[in-house]
Formats: C-alpha cells, sequence, structure tokens
C-alpha cells in the first residue's frame, strides 16, 4: 500500500508521505490555525488533509474548506465553487434570487464545457417548508437568502460536476440533515439472581432447629426435655431473650394441642434432645 498523499492541483506545502502528513497534522492540531472542531484532534487533521487533495486542496485550504458534519465529509459552499469555477471542465457558473418573500427563490446556473445544455437548480421558499428549513432557527432565520442560494448551489454543481466534487455535498446541506438520534432506552434495574430457597442464616441455625424440635415433639415429656435444653442455651448465650420466650411460645402452644389431643395419647414419635443441640 502506497503512503503518498494525494496532491493534484493543489499548492502550497508538499506532502509526499504518511509520515510527513501526519506530523503535519500534529503540528497544526496544536496550534492556533486549527479551526475549531479540528483543535488537538491530529488524526482528524489529517483525514481532512487527504479529502481535501483529493479535489485539489491544498493542506491549508483542506483544513478550511473540508467539515465533518454529522459524521459525513463535506465541502463548505464557497470552496465547491471555487473548485468547480477552477476546473478545466466547467464553463460558468451564474447564480441569482428571483422573487420575495414567500415567492422568493435561489437559481444556479451550472454549464458544463462541451455540453449544450446547463444545468439548472431551482429551490425556493416552499422547497424549504417542504424540507422543514424554513424558519428554523440559526442561519436559516438570520441569512434565508444566502441559505437558499446555498441550497441552489450544492445541487446544481453536484449533478453538473460529480467528478470535481467527488461526491463531496457542501457542509451548509449536510448541516441540516436531521441527525439520527439513538434510542434512549429506559433505565433498567440490575438484575439479581437469587436461590429458589432463601439460605438459612447461620446466626438462626440453632433456633431453627429448636423450632423443628417443637414441632416435631410428641409428649409432654419431650417438651420438657426441650424446655431444659432452651434454658440451657439461654444460660450459655447462645439463644437471647427474644429467642428463649418465642420458642418457650411455642412449645405451650404445642402443649395445648397435646393435651387436648386424645387425653394425651403418645404420637409415635419422640423429639430427642439432639434435635436442639446446635
Amino acid at each position: 500500500m502506497t503512503t503518498e498523499i494525494s496532491t493534484q492541483r493543489a499548492s502550497g506545502l508538499a506532502l509526499e508521505s504518511f509520515d510527513d502528513a501526519y506530523r503535519f497534522a500534529k503540528m497544526v492540531a496544536a496550534s492556533d490555525f486549527a479551526p475549531k472542531d479540528f483543535k488537538g484532534k491530529p488524526e482528524s487533521c489529517l483525514l481532512a488533509i487527504q479529502h481535501g487533495s483529493e479535489v485539489g486542496l491544498s493542506p491549508m485550504q483542506s483544513l478550511q474548506s473540508i467539515a465533518c458534519i454529522n459524521g459525513r465529509p463535506s465541502v463548505w459552499g464557497d470552496a465547491a465553487l471555487a473548485l468547480v469555477m477552477g476546473s478545466p471542465v466547467c464553463e460558468h457558473v451564474s447564480e441569482g434570487i428571483d422573487g420575495e418573500g414567500e415567492q422568493m427563490a435561489a437559481i444556479c446556473v451550472a454549464k458544463r464545457r462541451g455540453y449544450e445544455k446547463a444545468t439548472v437548480v431551482r429551490f425556493s421558499v416552499a422547497d424549504a417548508k417542504k424540507a422543514g428549513l424554513w424558519g428554523k432557527s440559526g442561519p436559516w432565520t438570520q441569512y434565508p437568502k444566502r441559505m437558499l442560494q446555498l441550497r441552489a448551489r450544492g445541487f446544481a454543481l453536484r449533478d453538473a460536476f460529480p467528478d470535481v466534487l467527488k461526491g463531496l455535498v457542501t457542509a451548509e446541506e449536510a448541516q441540516d440533515y436531521p441527525q439520527a438520534e439513538a434510542a434512549i432506552q429506559p433505565a433498567k434495574e440490575p438484575v439479581v439472581v437469587r436461590p429458589k430457597f432463601d439460605p438459612p442464616r447461620l446466626e438462626d441455625d440453632a433456633v431453627g432447629k429448636a423450632r423443628l424440635a417443637v414441632s416435631a415433639a410428641a409428649t409432654i415429656s419431650a417438651l420438657d426435655r426441650l424446655r431444659t435444653l432452651v434454658e440451657q442455651r439461654l444460660t450459655e448465650g447462645k439463644f437471647t431473650q427474644a429467642q428463649h420466650d418465642e420458642i418457650v411460645e411455642l412449645m405451650k402452644h404445642k402443649a395445648e394441642m397435646l393435651i387436648g389431643d386424645d387425653n394425651g395419647t403418645d404420637f409415635p414419635h419422640e423429639a430427642a434432645e439432639h434435635e436442639v443441640s446446635a
């Protein structure tokens, strides 16, 4: 792959290699001569220089005439006219404003050498309204005639001299294109993966075993043995007073159930002391 930079018809500083161009771009980006959009951006400077060189602009002309609008390289309207009028294929370009007020229209006539008919483009207030430009804040409100003129010029020059402009649109036209706005997604709460069942907390493990033992107790004597163990755990500091009282309350309910069930007849299963040994 060649590293030579195209310099057709460009005058001024000659940049003969990629390294030369990048060093120059870095120097410009760090200087006060860099346009606002190129300040501190040597890569953007380099690409602007290359785009300009392909249509015949010198490095400094490129930085002043090439713009990246909405992600698309473009050329300012005055530079586009200068490139076309400086080309040997251009016979003449004429512009004018016809009418006033709502009937106003800009006309651009571009005649290519060797062609019988000229390219004539008319861009009216009605066209600007249809495109949603008329009355738009900014240049369309401050300089409406100028904006009509630039739009007619851009269409005419691109139609008559596509080889000269190499597909570049005018920057004024590119500025009017609607920007593609990224769809704004509502903020989503982070997904928290939880276990199907909450794991038992370690500090509640002994209390949980005591509850199970109370539930499984089949006789009053079994509950008495459990109560002794619960009192012991309270003394040892393994149960808090609140936990002790909760288990004792469960025992009372269990005792009432046993006394009222078949006159206290034992069930087949009796709770063992190890069931609360936590």
